[in-house]
């Protein structure tokens, strides 16, 4: 079974503004736009990716998504990531995805064998949490079917998708 891609980017002014202090906006917001490039050549390279679908309310952001030849979804309320993510699943089911990978457009040095890696032989049902470095947050998520749980991005959200999954008897 093959995986939808859904990435969720903030506007970019809005995007790593703890950097702000030590690096000029322009250069900020460049960063911004390489990192979200480079998330989307890797989900390109990835076999076991079919489609790609960009939420964002960025008209740069749609720009890079739409030249990577990703779907691009307009964020419903620019509220914040779970809302953008929801919008990115319902969008994802309307073509039939029966797998999603909800990543990150900010992600360092993400790589096509590890997404194949993580996407390979997936049953359904099934959620796999890719926990920050910290093991406290949630770098990524795969739901099989894609309404398995309800995301719940930030703080802790790594505990918050365990236990969703567990009380939905997800593995």
């Amino acid at each position: 079974m093959k995986a939808t891609a859904i990435v969720p980017v903030k506007r970019f002014h809005e995007a790593k503004r703890r950097l702000a202090p030590g690096i000029a906006a322009e250069r900020r917001l460049a960063l911004v736009a390489a990192m979200l490039e480079d998330v989307l050549e890797a989900i390109a390279g990835a076999r076991t990716i079919e489609r790609t679908i960009v939420v964002s309310g960025d008209p740069v952001a749609q720009e890079i998504a739409a030249s990577a030849s990703a779907e691009v979804v307009p964020d419903p309320s620019d509220e914040g990531h779970v809302e953008a993510v929801l919008a990115g699943i319902a969008r994802a089911e309307v073509e039939g995805a029966r797998c999603v990978a909800l990543l990150p457009g900010d992600c360092p040095l993400l790589e096509p064998r590890e997404l194949d890696r993580l996407l390979t032989g997936v049953p359904e049902p099934y959620a796999a949490i890719v926990p920050d470095r910290h093991g406290e947050g949630t770098n990524g998520l795969v739901l099989s079917p894609p309404t398995a749980i309800r995301p719940a991005f930030g703080e802790g959200s790594r505990a918050r998708h365990v236990d969703a999954a567990r009380r939905a008897g997800i593995p």
